[in-house]
This record gives C-alpha cells, structure tokens and sequence, in this order.
C-alpha cells in the first residue's frame, strides 16, 4: 500500500469515524489482555485449585474440566465487560465532545489521519495536571487496514511538534502491558519508559495489570 495520507485538525463530521476507530482499536487488545491473565500464577492457581478439588471429590474428569472451562469463560468475559466499560467511560469523558475538550484551548488539539477520502487514524494531545512540563498524547489510534505505512508516526510527530511549538519540555504518554506493538513504536521513535505501576481498579491488582508511563524530552537546543 502506497503511503499516502495527510494530517489535519479534527472536524466536527469526523466525530462518527473517530469513535469507531478508537472502540475497534480497543476492542483488539482484549485477547491480550485475556492472555496476560491466564498467564498470572494466581489464575493458574485458582485454576489448578479447582480442577484438583473436583477431581479428588467427584472422581470424573467431567466435572473439573467443565467447571475450568466455565471460568476460563467468565474470565474472558470479564476482560469483554472491563473493555467494554473503558471505552464508555471514554467516550463519555472527551471523545463524544472532542470540539470542546480539545480545540477551544491553545495548549490542546486533536488530529485525524486522511486517507482514501475517509479518515484511518486519530491523536490528540492535552496539558497534564501531574506533570505540567508536559503535554500528554492520547487517543492514538490507526485502522488496521492502513497500519504500519507511517501514519502512527507522522501521528506521534504532529504532536511532538505542536508540544514543542507550545514551549513545553516533553511529551508524555501512557500505554498497558498488553500493547506491545505500541511500546515498540514509542521506543522506536525517541520514548523512554519513565515509570510503571498496576492500574488501580481490583482486577487490575490481581491480575497485575501494569501501566507504562512514557516521555519524549526534547533537548534545550531544538
């Protein structure tokens, strides 16, 4: 595929496409995410706990196979139900009033990559209270029919340059455990992983669930 596309600022008439992209683009990290739970040693325990326990009680591998099958089921639906939530809350927080949140301020924007005549990827960037020498990236998100054709690039340098324009140190950014092709785009492009920590919701303790915070520091003389 020819890399043609351009970069432009967020229209109130790209609101429907940008919504789809971010659901789907969210909605493919779920068999990851199922994968990083299966591999936590508290769900293999639970696991091994259960078929075991059943086995010695009922003498049936009937019984213990069924009952893991039905929590590997409802573990994968709690994973569904978790994203499922993530996205609303998403939506509701900025990405159903993206004009608002992002374009009425100097220090904010938002962008979608155009190509074919309908949009393929979106970003934005916003001041972040906890780190005020930075700008963060967010809402990074390519349609996987034109992925690895330099869209999230450009997409991460429109923004590297709109912060440094702003007069701001660095960009900053958060990405999961389970977003692997992204911490290697990051990294591939000039991020350092500053910090780690487990998210704070329940299941996220359990399972271990880690954010990574990355940051883009411009040197003083660019």
């Amino acid at each position: 595929m020819a890399a043609s596309f351009q970069i432009r600022k967020f229209q109130d008439e790209d609101s429907e496409a940008v919504q789809e992209i971010f659901t789907v683009g969210m909605s493919e990290h779920i068999p990851s995410s199922f994968t990083h739970i299966l591999k936590q040693l508290v769900t293999q325990m639970v696991l091994m706990c259960v078929f075991c326990g059943l086995m010695g009680s009922s003498k049936s591998f009937i019984l213990p196979i069924l009952a893991v099958t039905l929590l590997l089921a409802a573990t994968r639906q709690l994973v569904v139900h978790t994203c499922t939530v993530y996205i609303e809350n998403s939506l509701k927080k900025d990405l159903l009033s993206i004009s608002e949140t992002y374009l009425k301020h100097k220090n904010s924007c938002f962008w979608v990559a155009e190509a074919d005549g309908r949009v393929v990827g979106t970003v934005s960037c916003l001041p972040n209270e906890d780190v005020p020498e930075a700008l963060e990236l967010k809402r990074l998100s390519v349609r996987r029919s034109h992925r690895r054709i330099g869209i999230a690039k450009a997409l991460c340098r429109t923004v590297a340059d709109f912060t440094r324009d702003r007069g701001y140190a660095a960009v900053i950014l958060y990405t999961s455990v389970v977003q692997r092709d992204a911490q290697h785009l990051y990294e591939d492009i000039g991020y350092k992983k500053t910090k780690e920590f487990v998210a704070p919701q329940l299941i996220a303790k359990i399972t271990n669930f880690t954010l990574f915070e990355y940051r883009l520091q411009f040197k003083e003389d660019d």
